[in-house]
């Protein structure tokens, strides 16, 4: 599939190894970066969502998503991405999801604000049941681009090129390519969640770290089996 991502907040929390550990399944450890293992909460929104022999896919071509993560490595060393729980507004496309990569996708009425150097994202969960899980974050960015030194945290956090699934007790890996991020230093101005604790994960009182990208266009390809 082709996505384009847009206007990307990375919020990240550090969160003991030994409790991230416990929520993965069974051919997953933590990745960590100098000994610290991070969970993170990530807004954006889509557009161009496309099969490759497709111009579109029709009535989910576009949609908000957030997503609460954490970053991993196989038992043959590949690192990646898994993801907790993933929100869209686009109820069509969360289904696909669900059903073709084994995501935990959930349908939620979101919304997008975007101003100069500035952006908000809200969301509420609404399906397939109902929970308090919501999120209201306010981003300020600032600073010219960069891109991620290989071995920085702001590497580790964002560059990840693999995601993970768990289906019927097996675990698959699928693909994913864009150029580097492009990045821009941010500040949060304002966080109040509850899709953490959703997935049982305690956010630390103290203030993520945050980053912020224009966004990039990615191809995601199918699952395999690890």
């Amino acid at each position: 599939m082709f996505h384009s991502w847009r206007h990307l907040s990375f919020l990240h929390w550090p969160v003991p190894a030994e409790e991230l550990q416990k929520l993965l399944p069974y051919g997953l450890r933590v990745d960590t970066h100098e000994g610290k293992a991070y969970v993170g909460l990530v807004p954006f929104t889509m557009h161009g969502i496309r099969l490759s022999w497709l111009t579109d896919v029709h009535g989910a071509s576009a949609s908000y998503e957030t997503n609460v993560r954490t970053y991993v490595v196989d038992k043959n060393g590949v690192p990646g991405v898994w993801f907790f729980s993933l929100d869209a507004s686009n109820a069509l496309l969360a289904r696909i999801a669900r059903r073709w990569y084994r995501l935990p996708y959930n349908v939620a009425r979101m919304y997008v604000g975007i101003g100069k150097e500035r952006y908000k994202y809200v969301s509420e969960r609404k399906w397939p049941r109902y929970e308090e899980a919501k999120s209201h974050v306010e981003v300020a960015t600032s600073g010219a681009v960069f891109t991620a030194a290989p071995g920085s945290l702001e590497f580790f956090l964002v560059e990840r090129y693999v995601l993970f699934a768990h289906w019927r007790g097996r675990l698959y890996s699928g693909r994913v390519f864009h150029k580097p991020y492009p990045l821009l230093a941010a500040e949060c101005s304002y966080v109040k969640e509850s899709m953490l604790k959703a997935v049982q994960i305690v956010r630390p009182e103290v203030e993520p770290i945050v980053h912020f990208s224009p966004g990039v266009d990615v191809e995601v390809f199918g699952l395999r089996r690890v």
